[in-house]
């Protein structure tokens, strides 16, 4: 029998549970030197908890279905004033979750005297009974310090709800945010948080992220956001009526939402999502789990070259703990051709500095097999002016979809991205079957499943139709957080 956390295609230093399906990240919340990380576990929460990101304890099921129904996705935060009067004065957790029962979603709490590790759930739940909606579900809750209330984001079908409380347990409505990005599918597991503006000082922005459910538009599940203005009861959108953001522009990143009451002295938003995809749940070809978390990533506002403002994603600094002695190479010029490293791993880092002349495409293939015929392709076309991830010769891609039939797993990804500067920073993170992928400041971002053969662990830099030159590229082993 394989070792726990041994098996084929387990990520090394990514979170997964030991056995059994992880889904959507709920009650993320840090209080008392540990990150709390629960998720969905077939209808109830699972439990694990960190003090640096990277290794994490399991811990028994936090909270498991009742006579209320099953335990959907939501949120935690610390009541830090006893606001809920559950601490006898003085602070505790707080979990805001979606019963679901005979069809119907409601929203309830349950509360934890001894940092997570009991439960106690109010007897009067559902705190918000279901107002007579089909979706009605993952509630985001925060306190919303200018009103001195807390919020809580609701998704309703293409909506946000909005609340408000003065102690998380009576709810106010507020206000709907509807009718502007992507409409193709229901919206799920929203988040709402506040961010500085890089480089302005003083400035900052509200964020609503909302992920997509399953459909044929976006040929899979996806996630967008939302940057403006919200003073407690209302969202408004600063770029109502204009295209999509799309959080990543990869298949396997859902259901992302940052960890609550991280120190103001961290000053840090923090965020990671669900390494799979709606149009293929739990249907990878790894045992005894199924699903995982992406690497904890850290959340900025930057104006592009036309004066909007995307968010950036960065991993974690706490990462580069795991780095080995480092591999360098560079500067590398690459001729119209593909060229094989004297590397081989299947959990590394790896930066990389790029520019280029005339070529047509330039990039890196990573888990490229000895005849080079199995591969995943990291690319540029400055031609295009496009980003694209191919994992169309990645290895096994025969998932079955949720609905039936096959799922459309060996594809290629893209993004736009001007090359007008002439140069690319890119940064990224192979763990045997996840791929995470951040180019520039983290504006565009990949995260991809691939399954390919334990042996395939080559590495390739590569130009077509002219040159492309690698002024250093440098990688890093990184060490398990399960040894």
């Amino acid at each position: 029998m394989t070792e726990t956390y041994h098996e084929l295609y387990r990520p090394q230093y990514h979170l997964t549970p030991p056995e059994g399906p992880m889904s959507d990240p709920n009650g993320m919340v840090f209080y008392e030197g540990e990150y709390h990380q629960f998720y969905q576990f077939t209808g109830r929460w699972g439990h694990a908890v960190s003090r640096d990101l990277l290794h994490w304890e399991h811990l028994p099921l936090a909270l498991v279905t009742d006579e209320l129904g099953d335990i959907w996705s939501g949120s935690a935060v610390v009541d830090w004033n006893d606001s809920s009067g559950f601490f006898g004065g003085g602070s505790g957790l707080v979990a805001i979750f979606t019963h679901f029962k005979d069809g119907l979603q409601s929203q309830s709490i349950a509360y934890s005297p001894d940092k997570g590790r009991t439960w106690v759930k109010y007897s009067g739940n559902p705190v918000i009974p279901n107002p007579g909606l089909n979706d009605f579900r993952d509630p985001k809750v925060l306190w919303h310090e200018q009103t001195g209330r807390w919020a809580m984001a609701v998704s309703v079908d293409r909506a946000i709800h909005f609340y408000s409380s003065p102690n998380l347990r009576e709810w106010q409505f507020e206000s709907v945010f509807e009718g502007t990005g992507c409409q193709d599918a229901v919206w799920e597991c929203p988040d709402l948080f506040q961010l500085p503006l890089l480089g302005e000082p003083g400035q900052s922005r509200w964020v609503l992220h909302v992920s997509i459910g399953d459909n044929e538009v976006t040929d899979g599940s996806t996630a967008q956001y939302f940057v403006g203005h919200f003073d407690g009861r209302r969202f408004v959108c600063e770029h109502e009526g204009s295209a999509p953001r799309w959080t990543d522009y990869g298949q396997d990143f859902y259901a992302a939402v940052s960890y609550s009451d991280i120190p103001r002295e961290d000053g840090r938003t923090i965020w990671l999502g669900w390494t799979s995809n709606w149009q293929y749940p739990f249907h990878s070809p790894t045992e005894p789990w199924k699903g995982g978390m992406s690497i904890p990533r850290v959340l900025r506002l930057a104006r592009n070259g036309a004066g909007e403002l995307h968010l950036a994603q960065q991993p974690v600094q706490e990462l580069e703990n795991l780095r080995e002695e480092p591999v360098r190479f560079g500067p590398v010029e690459v001729k119209d051709e593909i060229l094989r490293l004297p590397f081989s791993g299947l959990s590394y880092e790896f930066e990389a500095e790029v520019s280029w002349d005339r070529a047509a495409e330039w990039g890196i293939r990573v888990r490229v097999s000895d005849d080079g015929e199995e591969h995943t392709v990291l690319g540029f076309s400055p031609e295009r002016e496009e980003l694209f991830l191919d994992r169309r010769k990645s290895g096994f891609s025969e998932l079955p979809k949720r609905t039936g039939g096959t799922a459309n797993f060996a594809k290629v990804f893209r993004a736009p991205r001007s090359g007008e500067d002439g140069r690319l920073f890119l940064r990224g993170f192979v763990d045997d079957s996840v791929i995470e992928w951040f180019v520039g400041d983290g504006e565009e971002v990949f995260t991809s499943l691939v399954y390919p053969r334990p042996e395939s662990g080559g590495l390739e830099l590569f130009a077509r139709g002219g040159n492309a030159t690698f002024s250093h590229f440098t990688v890093y082993p990184l060490k398990s957080v399960w040894t």
